[in-house]
C-alpha cells in the first residue's frame, strides 16, 4: 500500500472513531471539566487521542509496517497507553518522566540518535533532551481548540515533503508512510477539534504525537550526507517544530521567573497571551498556525537552497525571539513579580531587571548581532568561498558581538525605552553600530589579518536594519493589536491632527477594551482618504453629521484647539439632539509650584456638552 493510501485509510478510520469516541467518553464521564489552569469554558469529552491511535495503529497492522518499524511503533504505543492512564487517573509528573527518558533510551539502545555532534556521549544526551523535551512541548501545546493538532499537521506535512521522494521497501518508505497515517488520524480528529471544540485528545493524543514527531526526526534525514551540511540537518527539525519548542521554553521561562511550579497547568501560554491581548481564539490559533507553516517552509526550503534560507531561517528565527519577548511582557499573572520577589524566587536587582526588559534587550542584541555578521558573511561570499572562510567567520564571531554589546553601551542605546522608541534612540543604535563595525573591522584586518572590509559595512548596515527594527515592532505590535481589541463604544475623533494621534493614545490608555474607534473627521480637504495611525479620515463636518444622524458613532472626541465659535455650538447641539457625548482634548501645564521652581504637565480628555 503507498503512501496515500495509507493517510486515507488513517483519515478514514479516524472520522468514524472520533465521534465513537466522544459519545463513549460523555458516557463513562471521562471529561474535561471546567478549572481555573484551563482555558475551556464547558465540560468537554476526552479521549480523542484514543481515536487517533486506534487509527494509527490499525494502519499500521493493516499495511504490515508494525514489525518493520518496531522501535517507533512501540515507543508510540508506550506513550499512548502512559497517555491514556493520565487522562483516567491523574499520573504524577515524575512518573511520566521516568517512562518518557525509559522510551528515549530505547532508541538509544536500538542506535537511533540525532547526529548532530560529534561527541557521541553529548549527542547522546542531546537525543534524550530532544525526545523528551520534544513530547512534552506537543502535551503542553494541547492548549487550546484546534491547536496542538493544527500544529501537528503543518508539522507533519513538512517532514513529509522533505522526506519525499522515498524508494518503496526501503526503510525511509516504511517511515514515510507511518508518518502519512499520522497525519492522516490527526486531520481525522481535527475536523471535530477546531473551534469550538467538541473534544479533546488528551495526553493520549497529544504524547503519541509527540514522541512520533521526535522519533521521525531521528530516522529521516538525522545524518549530513549526500551535501547535507550539520546546519541544515539541525535547522530542518528545529524548524519544523519551533512552534511547541518556542511554547514550552516561553513557559517554562515565566513561570520560573515567577517562581511557579513548571508541571502544573496554566493559562500562560502563547495563545492565551494573544487572547489577553486582544485577539479572538480563532484568530490565536490561525497566527499559530501560519507561523508553524512559515518555520516548516523555511526549514524544507533549507534543503534544497541553503545559501538564501539560511539567512531567511536567521531572520525568522530573531523575529520569533522578538516576538516571544513581547509576549513575556504580557502580564498573565497577577501580581507576579511582587509574589515571586516575597516568596524569595527573584532578587530586586533580577525583578528590576526583568520589568526594564534591559537583560532581554542585551541577549536580543547577542542574536541580532550574531544573526548581522553571519548573514554578511553569506550575502558576500557563495557557499563554497563561505566554506574555505568558516574558520575566520567563527574567530571574528566573539570579538564582533563583544565589541558591538560595548559599543551600544557607551552610545546609551539601552537607555531608550522600546515601546516608546524614538528617532534619537535610531541615531544612537546607528552611531554604535557604525563604531562597533569600524573597531571591528581594525581588529580584523591589523591585528589577525582575516575577513572582508566589505563583510563590515555590509554588517553595520544590517545590524542597524535589525536593531532598529526589533526596537520599532513593539509599537507597531500595539498599534496593531490595540485594533483589533477595540469592542466597546464607537468613537469618531474630530481634528485628525497631532492632537488627534494623541486623542487615540488617550483614549486606548484610559478606556481600552470599552472604546473601538471609527475613524477621524477634518475639514482639511487634503488629509481625505489617508489614513492616521491607522485609522481613516472619514470626510469633512458633513460627514460627522451623518454619522451621528444615523446612529453610526456612540461618541465624538473633539481634538482641535482652535475651532469656530459658531461650528463648536452647531456640534454641541448635534451631540445634544442625538443623546451623543461630546468631549474635548485638553492639554497644557498647571502651575503647581511657584513659577520660578518649574511647571508640571498634564493632560486628558474633559467631556463637554
Amino acid at each position: 500500500m503507498q503512501i496515500g493510501s495509507a493517510f486515507l485509510l488513517a483519515l478514514v478510520a479516524s472520522l468514524v472513531l472520533v465521534p465513537v469516541c466522544r459519545l463513549a467518553a460523555l458516557r463513562l464521564g471521562f471529561v474535561a471539566a471546567p478549572r481555573a489552569d484551563r482555558w475551556h469554558r464547558r465540560p468537554i469529552a476526552l479521549l480523542g487521542g484514543v481515536a487517533i491511535g486506534v487509527s494509527l495503529f490499525l494502519q499500521a497492522i493493516v499495511v504490515g509496517d508494525v514489525l518493520k518499524l518496531g522501535v517507533l511503533v512501540s515507543s508510540a504505543a508506550i506513550m499512548f497507553v502512559m497517555g491514556l492512564a493520565d487522562d483516567i487517573w491523574s499520573l504524577k509528573p515524575a512518573t511520566k518522566l521516568v517512562i518518557e527518558i525509559g522510551v528515549a533510551s530505547m532508541f538509544l539502545f536500538f542506535g537511533y540518535h540525532l547526529n548532530w555532534v560529534h561527541s557521541i556521549t553529548i549527542d547522546w544526551m542531546l537525543t534524550l533532551v530532544w525526545i523528551v523535551g520534544v513530547t512534552n512541548a506537543f502535551n503542553l501545546l494541547d492548549n487550546m481548540d484546534g491547536l496542538c493538532a493544527g500544529v501537528a499537521v503543518i508539522a507533519g506535512f513538512a517532514f513529509l515533503v522533505a522526506a519525499l521522494p522515498v524508494t518503496p521497501g526501503s526503510p525511509e518508505f516504511f517511515q514515510v508512510r507511518y508518518l502519512a497515517g499520522l497525519l492522516g488520524a490527526v486531520s481525522g480528529f481535527l475536523v471535530y477539534n477546531v473551534a469550538p471544540a467538541s473534544i479533546f485528545m488528551g495526553d493520549s493524543g497529544s504524547l503519541l504525537i509527540g514522541v512520533s514527531l521526535a522519533g521521525l526526526t531521528l530516522t529521516l534525514g538525522s545524518t549530513p550526507t549526500g551535501g547535507r551540511s550539520v546546519l541544515s540537518v539541525v535547522a530542518v527539525p528545529v524548524l519544523v517544530l519551533l512552534i511547541p519548542i518556542f511554547d514550552t521554553t516561553l513557559v517554562t521561562i515565566s513561570r520560573m521567573l515567577s517562581n511557579r511550579p513548571t508541571s502544573v497547568g496554566g493559562r500562560d501560554h502563547s495563545s492565551h497571551r494573544l487572547v489577553t491581548i486582544g485577539l479572538s481564539e480563532r484568530s490565536a490559533v490561525m497566527l499559530i498556525w501560519t507561523l508553524a507553516a512559515t518555520g516548516g517552509t523555511i526549514g524544507v526550503s533549507l534543503q534544497h537552497s541553503e545559501a538564501w534560507w539560511s539567512i531567511a531561517a536567521a531572520l525568522f528565527l530573531v523575529g520569533m525571539t522578538i516576538f516571544a519577548i513581547y509576549l513575556g511582557g504580557i502580564r498573565v499573572y497577577e501580581n507576579s513579580d511582587r509574589a515571586a520577589l516575597e516568596r524569595g524566587g527573584l532578587t530586586p536587582i533580577v525583578v528590576d531587571f526583568v520589568y526594564k526588559r534591559r537583560v532581554a534587550e542585551v541577549l536580543l542584541d547577542f542574536v541580532l548581532v550574531t544573526v548581522s555578521f553571519y548573514t554578511a558573511y553569506r550575502l558576500k561570499f557563495d557557499f563554497i568561498e563561505f566554506a574555505g572562510i568558516f574558520v575566520t567567520f567563527q574567530r571574528m564571531l566573539p570579538i564582533v558581538v563583544a565589541v558591538q554589546l560595548l559599543a551600544f553601551f557607551a552610545f546609551g542605546v539601552y537607555r531608550g525605552v522600546w515601546r516608546h522608541f524614538s528617532s534619537s534612540d535610531a541615531v544612537a543604535i546607528a552611531k554604535g553600530t557604525f563604531a562597533g563595525a569600524l573597531i571591528s573591522g581594525l581588529v580584523g584586518t591589523f591585528v589577525f589579518n582575516s575577513g572582508s572590509r566589505t563583510v563590515y559595512v555590509i554588517y553595520a548596515i544590517v545590524v542597524v536594519l535589525m536593531v532598529v527594527g526589533s526596537r520599532a515592532s513593539f509599537g507597531v505590535m500595539d498599534d496593531s493589536l490595540q485594533r483589533r481589541r477595540q469592542t466597546g463604544r464607537r468613537v469618531v475623533i474630530y481634528g485628525a491632527g497631532d492632537a488627534g494621534v494623541m486623542a487615540v493614545r488617550e483614549l486606548m490608555n484610559d478606556a481600552g477594551h470599552n472604546v473601538r474607534i471609527v475613524g477621524f473627521i477634518d475639514d482639511d480637504a487634503t488629509k481625505r482618504r489617508n489614513r492616521v495611525r491607522g485609522y481613516p479620515v472619514l470626510g469633512a463636518f458633513d460627514r460627522l453629521s451623518d454619522l451621528v444622524a444615523s446612529g453610526d458613532v456612540d461618541s465624538v472626541v473633539l481634538s482641535i484647539r482652535y475651532i469656530d465659535e459658531g461650528r463648536l455650538r452647531t456640534l454641541e447641539a448635534l451631540c445634544l439632539r442625538h443623546g451623543i457625548p461630546l468631549s474635548r482634548l485638553t492639554v497644557g501645564l498647571s502651575p503647581l509650584v511657584e513659577p520660578d521652581q518649574g511647571l508640571t504637565g498634564i493632560a486628558g480628555l474633559g467631556s463637554r456638552g
